[in-house]
Formats: structure tokens, C-alpha cells, sequence
């Protein structure tokens, strides 16, 4: 790839880290996956090829990262010392606790087709594909979690589907 580095983070940076904020919830958690992400794209940007769809590229990239920490929480032991607040400053939609916690709540295919479709702006079909699943699921997966969420969160439908 002969475009810089650089302009891949600062172009796609805030959709990779919703997407990692989607499928892992806020915290360090989603931050560590974001830096893993682009510390992999990093070493593989040199052969990437030109025509690649690098936003997608990097969703899928995050979303591995982010299957690595959801096995390495499940082998973590519980303590009973805090960590640190976590920082917000520069994070995009940092003050969208309410949104990332709802996620959070949500069936993991219903979330996972949000996260992958809505924050990381794949179409159905790719997402489809990280997540070994057909288009159709994933549209209605991704159409259930929206009803969900706005259920859970008092936003109704007009009959004309705007959000009132």
C-alpha cells in the first residue's frame, strides 16, 4: 500500500474503536483491542494491496483482536482492586455511555451485526462473513437489536419510520 500509514488511523480510527467499543463495551478493553488492531494493520500495510477496502480491512482486523480479549477475559481471574477511570478525552462518543452499556445488553449476533454494520460500515454480506452467518440473519439480527434498543430507550416509530 502506498498510501501512509498515518492517514488510515486518522481516517478510519474512530470507526474501528466504535466497533470495538460495540462488540467488547467501553473500557480498556476496547482501547487495548483498537491499539492491537492497528498495531497488526501496521506490520501487514506494506503488502497490502491497492484496491483493498481498508475500512472493512480494519473492522475485520479489530473484530479478531477484539475474539482474542473475549477469550483472554473468560481466562482472567476476578480481583478485588479497581483500575484507574479510564481517560475520555479524544475518544469519539465518549459521552455515549448509555448506547455502548445497551450494546453491551444486547444477544451477541444482534449486537455484533450492529457493531460490524452500523459502527463499522460493512454491508450485510461482509458482515455476514466475519461472523460465519448468512445476510439474511444478519439484517434481521442487525433490524432486532435497532427495535431493541429503541424499545429499551423510549424512541418510537412514526408511520412514516422517522424517530420522534
Amino acid at each position: 500500500m502506498n498510501t501512509p500509514f498515518e492517514h488510515a488511523v486518522d481516517r478510519h480510527g474512530a470507526t474501528v474503536l466504535r466497533v470495538c467499543r460495540a462488540v467488547l463495551g467501553p473500557g480498556p478493553d476496547a482501547d487495548d483491542a483498537w491499539s492491537e488492531a492497528f498495531l497488526a494493520a501496521l506490520k501487514s500495510w506494506p503488502e497490502l494491496p491497492e484496491d483493498t477496502n481498508v475500512e472493512a480491512w480494519l473492522v475485520r482486523v479489530a473484530h479478531r483482536k477484539s475474539i482474542d480479549i473475549t477469550r483472554a477475559r473468560a481466562r482472567q481471574i476476578p480481583t478485588d482492586a479497581l483500575p484507574d477511570q479510564v481517560a475520555t478525552t479524544g475518544i469519539p462518543d465518549a459521552g455515549q455511555t448509555w448506547l455502548w452499556q445497551a450494546l453491551a445488553e444486547l444477544p451477541e449476533r444482534q449486537r455484533l451485526a450492529l457493531a460490524y454494520h452500523y459502527f463499522g460500515g460493512l454491508s450485510h454480506v461482509e458482515t455476514a462473513e466475519i461472523t460465519g452467518s448468512r445476510p439474511d440473519a444478519v439484517r434481521r439480527a442487525a433490524a432486532d437489536g435497532i427495535r431493541k434498543l429503541r424499545q429499551a430507550h423510549g424512541v418510537l416509530e412514526t408511520p412514516q419510520g422517522a424517530s420522534r
